[in-house]
């Protein structure tokens, strides 16, 4: 869409109720009928249809060279933001009710994005927001770590009896612990490596893709190649920690469990 021609007056009035592929920024500046968005650009005001419509909000912050990831709303969620937020909108301009409408068909979805950083560092700050961080914890992670823990235990429930098995009963308890073992010492500050590192590797993954694009001043050819060597390299390295951390911590815990079977027996 950024190689798409930029919408003006002038163009709208050449085109002849003719559509094209156009991008076109301005500001809200009303919504109609529930799902259409009117924007006010320098010289233009265009409808925008919203039904079926990729919209996302990107939100921002003051002094934060990464702001968070881009976030996807429903059209009729538009009505709540603010009158005069800036707007983005890249896709078909077509006739819909005698006139030049933005909107959406099944071969090319609109696009809209909401933001409120200045014009010229729209594309660069979408590029350094689509590189979210490497979290632990997202939607999935408590359902997938209750489904774990249940099954380890009735591992564990089911060989607590039978003395030969006692590895695998030791194993299994062991293995529970294993999710929260990056913020357990003493391999927790191989954690905090590790997140200090993946933060350096975003960066120069987001380096890497200003620098495909052209978007890096001051970058060279090779500076793409550059900064993906780098970040794969930060990434190899901070899984190792990572990794190297939860193998201790797991070691500590099997031996005190082993310890304790010892004891026991």
């Amino acid at each position: 869409m950024r190689l798409s021609p930029l919408l003006c007056y002038r163009q709208y009035r050449q085109l002849n109720n003719e559509g094209g592929i156009f991008r076109f920024t301005g500001n809200i500046e009303s919504i109609t009928d529930g799902h259409t968005l009117w924007v006010r650009g320098d010289d233009l005001t265009i409808a925008v249809s919203l039904l079926k419509t990729n919209c996302f909000l990107l939100p921002l912050h003051q002094g934060s060279a990464f702001p968070d990831a881009p976030e996807q709303i429903r059209w009729n969620r538009v009505s709540t933001l603010t009158e005069g937020l800036k707007v983005f909108i890249g896709g078909q301009l077509k006739m819909q009710d005698n006139r030049l409408i933005f909107a959406s068909s099944k071969e090319l979805p609109l696009t809209v994005i909401f933001y409120s950083c200045p014009d010229t560092e729209l594309p660069q700050t979408i590029i350094r927001a689509a590189r979210t961080r490497n979290e632990y914890w997202n939607s999935i992670t408590p359902v997938s770590l209750v489904t774990g823990a249940l099954i380890l235990v009735y591992i564990a429930a089911s060989f607590l009896g039978r003395p030969a098995f006692r590895l695998t009963v030791i194993t299994a308890l062991a293995a529970i612990f294993i999710p929260i073992l990056p913020v357990f010492p003493p391999g927790f500050l191989l954690t905090v490596f590790y997140r200090r590192i993946t933060e350096a590797s975003r960066e120069s993954r987001a380096h890497w893709d200003l620098a495909r694009f052209g978007l890096l001043q001051g970058a060279s050819k090779n500076s793409a190649r550059r900064y993906a060597i780098r970040a794969y390299t930060l990434e190899a390295l901070a899984w190792a920690l990572m990794l190297l951390g939860i193998f201790i911590n797991l070691t500590f815990i099997f031996l005190i469990l082993l310890l304790f079977q010892v004891i026991s027996f």
